[in-house]
Parts: C-alpha cells; structure tokens; sequence
C-alpha cells in the first residue's frame, strides 16, 4: 500500500489524514469489471428511511422543532453567559485568566513592538524605524536567498502593491500576526511533529486532539478565544495559532516517519544516539515535506488571521469586514484582491523554498559561488536601502496613492454592470433552488419534530456507515438537543447538505471531464490550485454582491470554497483507474457513458466518498461564516454570542453544536468510506481510502 502525498497536501485538497490508496491489478485478458450492488444495496434502505421520514412529517409538521428564534435563549445559556461573567469577574485573581491575560500581553507587546519597527509611528519619530523602502528591498532580498530571482520579483511586485492601493499598514499588519503565530506555531508544532513521529502511544493521542481541532470550523475557534485572550491583537494571534498547529504538525511527522527504515538501522548500527540520528538523518531527510507543512500552516495562519479580525485583529481583514457589513463590494474588492496576493506570495515563496531545498539536498542549486555573490551584492543593496529609509522622510513613508480608491469605484461600477446583466438570471436561480430544493429539505429536517428528525439521521448514519457511525451520530445528536439549538442546528445541516449536492454535481462533471483530457486537466488545474489558496473570507465579496444578504450566499460561498478540493480529488480518483481496467472495457464495445457510470466511477468510489468527506466540511465551514452575511442559524448565534457578552453563552452552545454537527458528518462519511472499502471480492475494489479529518481553515 502505498502512500499518496503528504497529510494535509494543499495540492490535492485533503486535510488531515493521509489518503491511501490501494490498486490492485487487473490479470490480462480479465472481463472488465462488474457493477458491485453494494452501494445499490445500502440506497434502498436509505430511501425507505427517506420515504417514512416524510410521512410521518406530513402528521407531525411543526410540532416539538425546538425552534429558538431571534435573540431567545435558555438557562443552559444563562448559565454559559454567566461562567463566562465570573471568569471575566476574576480576570485579576483567577491562576487561568491571569496566566492567559500575561500571554496576551506579551503578544501585544510584540505585535506593538513589530509594528513600530516597520508599521507605524514610533513616536516621538514620525515614521517607522524601518520605512518601506526598507521593509521592501529586505523582503526582496529574503525571497531571493530561500528561493530564486523569479520569487524576489514576486515578493517586490507584493510589497508594493500594498501600498500603491493604499494599504501599506494593514497589509503589514496582517504579516505581522500571521508571521507571529507562524513562528510560535514552529516553536511548539515541530517538538510535538518529532513526538508524533518517534512514539506510536504519543501519536494516536496528537491524532485525536489535532482530529477534533481540524473538525472545528474556523469562526467557532474566536468563541473561547475572547473568554481566554480578549479581543484585538492577542485574541487574533492565539486563533491563528491554535488554527494554524495541525498542519505543520501533522505533515511535518509524516515526513519523519516516512526516512527509509534502512537508513534508520544503519545510523543505529553506527551507534548515533536518539538526538544524532533525529538532528543529523531524519529532520534533514524530511526537509522537503516539513516545509511542506509550513507552507499550509501560513496559508491556515494567514486565513486565520482574516477571519480574526471579526475580534477585532489588526490587517486587511478590517476593511474588507467593514464593507461586507455595509453591502459595499469596492470597499472588500481592494482589500480582497490584497489578502490574496499575499496568500498568493507566501504559497509560492514557500513551495518554492521547499524546490530549492531539495535541489540542494541533492547537489543542484546552480553556480553556487555566483549565487553567493549575488546574495552578498543584494544584501548590501538591501542594508543601504534601509539606511535611507531611516533618514528620508518619503523613503520612509509610503507616498499615497488614489490608485486604489480609483480600483475600488471602477470595482463597484463593474459588479452594478454585471448585476444589471445577470441579476435578473442570478435571482432566478437563487429562487428556483430555494423553492424547490433549499426550502422542501429545511422544511423536512427544521420543522419534523425533533425526535421524528433524530432518528432518522440516526437510521440514515447505521445504514450508510454502520454500528459505529450510528453511535457517533447518537452521541453528537444528544449533544446538540442538550445544546438547545436543535432547530437552528437542522437549519445549518440543511445549508451544508444542500451546498454538498451541488458541489458533489461539479466535482462530477469536471473531475471527470479533467480526467478523461489531459489538456482539460491542465487548464483547470492551474485555477483549483489558486482556489485553494484563497482564504474563505474573501469568497464571501464577489458573492455577497450578485445574491444579497442571505443563507443562499453563504451557500454559493461554500460552493465555491469547497468545489477546488471535490473536483481534484474526484479527477485523481477517476485518473488512478486502471488503463488495463479501461482497455478491457473498451474491447466489449462500452460506450463512453457506459465507461464512466459503469467502470470508472465505481472503481474511484472511495475518491468519491473522500470529495463528499471533503465538501461537506468545507461547506459546513462557510456556511457558518455565512452568518456574517445573514445566513443566520448557527452562524448568527456564533456572530451574536462573539459580539455581544450578554449572548456568549448561546454563541458558545452554537460553536459546540457546530463542532458536534461536524463530528457527525465527518464520521458518517469516513465509516461509509470504510463499508465500501470492504464490499465486494478484493480484485474488484480499485482504491483503499482512509478519510481525513476536517475542512480547510
């Protein structure tokens, strides 16, 4: 069994778990495969449960939802509200408030210190210690030492457009906290990677905490972090921090777990003791992989950081939150495009770092003593340009620019064209789906009474992923009726289920169609891996323009955000299809329909169920930063209890019944994964998939 990639890979769209797949060969001259009735078999059953469910709903519609509207709350949440009121009472005397409120600070403190540097006034002194010009020709200057000439262009070309669109301060700030959390994250994820990697016990309890933070969406990590940490630059780097752990941690062990067991026996056979053989073997041999994992810990970082400044975290989060509040698409359309060239930047800074770190693990690099020249040259040019910025006042200053308010009006005046154009086709749409799909299944799941909709998910979970899934789902199902937030937690599973559908629809129409033409695969590829790398507050701008305000944008949102991911991981899934498999149908005459729907689909039917893994956490991910946009249910109870203190304690039961519908749907979807992996006769089942856990944060 071989493994596909790294934990986490950004590329392929997985987070958590490593994907394996298992091919198993097909003996020449076999009959192409059967059709297993497997999944078939498991449909009936799931349709009678379907098909009662809407009977006894038709007796029982609206009775016992347990609905909770508007700011109504319980005394479950009375009392969430008031544990959060006397730990914030005891601030000052209470071990753990302290020991978190010295923390914050000392953020603070460095993120105020950072800032004085390159940011801002460092009053008495006008302008920053280090002006932008500075600021610039050093991060030039580091893009070319860890990677190449191409990168430096790229980072200069980043820097300055910070501050041509006039946003040179927030942008810094933003690298700031994400640089900050990056760097503590690998202060405290690598000692916890080589523990995972080294200690089989350690590993299987870091998988399970690192499993149930990854199941957690990113907006509900700001709920407990304003309790511990407060709100502004602290909250902000602590979020992004803890967001920000498991990738690095996750790939980084895999990468050391993964150095040749041979070479292991003959560094002990050399009589290396435990820190020689991990200092001088496995962390240099993991090099590649472990930049691997810092690459998708700043893009996590850097998401993290966006979204943290819902709490009021300094960066370009600020200005793109505060037009999303006022509808206004050219106030989020500069400060968008901005966060993803910085997303953009760092991606290829760092995957570029991981290339030259392997050529040079391996000899190449090119002219060395060239390069060494040119690194000194450049650093000189870079130190003087720093010199400068220190005594001239516009060297240190950013000039301002009206380029980006120019932007930002052109921005509005093209989203007011395109609205005129497809406003009228976008509404449709927008009306049909909810009329007829979004409306008839919240219906169903909302307004059956509770316990009408409790088992049937629960029966649906038993015969999709069996015993375990069905305990799993009984378990988070009781949580989330204890939550008290049953009906609004039906409303968001609804949004979840419904973007999942669509965004299963794409994933099948593309990922095949890449699969099947390479020329299409390499069109398409290039822009899912730019998707990717965009962070889910930024999908929310473009979106929020065409559809309103509404629980549909949050769902188009989750389409969007989660459709890169489906798509890649069903095209690699219907591309590792055997082409001896094919080739034998193909010599019975299939038709291309008939060689899609009866070969190359069931055989790639553990990609399919990963995609579906993968959407359905994706989606349930945006849908609750939908309520941001007046998506409401789960989302707007988050949004409230962040916001408002006298609400914490619903806003903390929405987070948890968030992570408790994350759970279950995980759970569910990796327990049918491993039915089906166990269906049917060995030669027959193309791929082995061990899921993974959670969405991208």
């Amino acid at each position: 069994m071989s493994e596909v990639g790294p934990p986490m890979a950004n590329r392929d769209g997985v987070h958590g778990a490593t994907a394996t797949l298992e091919k198993r060969p097909v003996e020449p001259g076999a009959p192409p495969p059967v059709v297993e009735d497997a999944g078939l078999s498991r449909w009936i059953p799931a349709l009678g449960v379907i098909v009662l469910w809407i009977i006894v709903y038709q007796f029982t519609k609206g009775q016992n939802t347990l609905a909770l509207p508007g700011r109504e709350h319980t005394d479950l949440h009375q009392s969430l509200t008031d544990f959060n009121n006397t730990l914030l009472a005891s601030r000052d005397t209470n071990p753990l408030m302290q020991f978190t409120n010295s923390i914050s600070e000392v953020l603070r403190d460095l993120f105020d210190w950072l800032q004085r540097m390159i940011a801002r006034p460092n009053l008495p002194r006008p302008v920053p210690e280090v002006g932008w010009l500075g600021v610039v020709a050093v991060a030039t200057w580091v893009g070319y030492a860890v990677a190449s000439w191409r990168i430096a262009l790229l980072v200069l070309a980043s820097f300055l457009s910070f501050g041509v669109f006039g946003y040179w301060q927030d942008s810094l700030d933003l690298l700031i906290v994400t640089g900050m959390a990056v760097g503590i994250t690998v202060l405290t994820g690598m000692p916890l990677a080589v523990l995972a990697a080294t200690s089989s016990r350690a590993n299987k309890v870091i998988t399970v905490v690192l499993d149930f933070m990854q199941t957690m969406p990113t907006f509900v990590y700001l709920v407990p972090v304003v309790l511990f940490f407060g709100i502004g630059v602290g909250g902000a780097v602590v979020a992004t921090l803890i967001y920000a752990v498991p990738p690095l941690v996750r790939i980084a062990s895999f990468g050391i777990r993964e150095v040749s067991g041979t070479t292991i026996e003959a560094t002990d056979s050399a009589g290396q003791t435990y820190w020689q053989r991990l200092l001088k073997v496995q962390l240099p041999m993991a090099r590649k992989t472990i930049i691997v994992g810092l690459n998708q810990t700043t893009l996590a970082a850097l998401s993290m950081a966006t979204i943290a400044s819902y709490i009021n975290g300094p960066g370009l989060g600020k200005p793109v939150l505060r037009a999303l509040v006022a509808n206004d698409f050219g106030g989020s359309f500069v400060p968008g495009v901005l966060i993803v060239v910085m997303a953009v930047m760092l991606d290829r800074t760092t995957t570029a770092a991981s290339e030259r770190a392997e050529k040079v693990a391996r000899g190449g690099g090119g002219n060395v003593r060239l390069r060494r020249l040119v690194l000194a040259g450049s650093g000189v040019a870079a130190l003087v340009a720093v010199f400068l910025s220190r005594r001239e006042l516009s060297l240190a200053e950013f000039p301002e620019y009206t380029l980006g308010q120019r932007v930002a009006d052109a921005a509005d005046d093209t989203m007011g064209a395109i609205v005129d154009v497809v406003g009228g086709a976008a509404s449709a749409i927008k009306d049909y789906l909810t009329d007829w799909f979004l409306n008839p299944m919240q219906s169903l799941l909302a307004e059956s009474p509770w316990w009408v909709a409790g088992l049937a998910i629960a029966a649906l979970a038993f015969v999709f992923g069996g015993l375990r899934a069905l305990v799993t789902t009984v378990v988070c199902l009781a949580g989330i009726w204890y939550l008290d937030l049953w009906h609004d937690a039906m409303i968001t599973l609804n949004m979840a289920l419904v973007g999942t559908v669509l965004v299963m629809v794409l994933a099948l129409v593309f990922g095949v169609w890449m699969a099947r033409d390479r020329r299409v695969d390499l069109g398409i590829r290039p822009l899912l891996d730019a998707g990717q790398t965009i962070p889910p507050f930024v999908y929310l701008i473009p979106v929020l323009a065409l559809f309103g305000p509404s629980r549909f944008t949050a769902i188009v949102a989750g389409i969007v955000y989660a459709a890169p991911a489906a798509i890649k991981l069903v095209a690699d899934g219907v591309k590792g299809v055997s082409p001896t498999t094919i080739e034998a149908g193909r010599s019975t005459g299939q038709t291309t329909w008939q060689e899609i729907t009866k070969v190359q689909l069931p055989m790639a039917k553990g990609s399919l169920v990963l995609a579906t893994n993968q959407g359905l956490l994706y989606v349930l991910a945006m849908v609750v930063i939908g309520g941001l946009v007046g998506a409401g249910a789960l989302g707007y109870d988050v949004v409230l209890g962040i916001s408002r203190s006298e609400e914490w304690g619903k806003g903390a039961a929405g987070g948890l019944t968030i992570v408790l519908l994350g759970v279950m749907l995980d759970r569910i979807t990796r327990a049918a994964a491993d039915v089906r992996r166990d269906d049917g006769p060995g030669p027959r089942r193309a791929f082995n998939v061990r899921l993974p856990i959670g969405p991208p944060r």
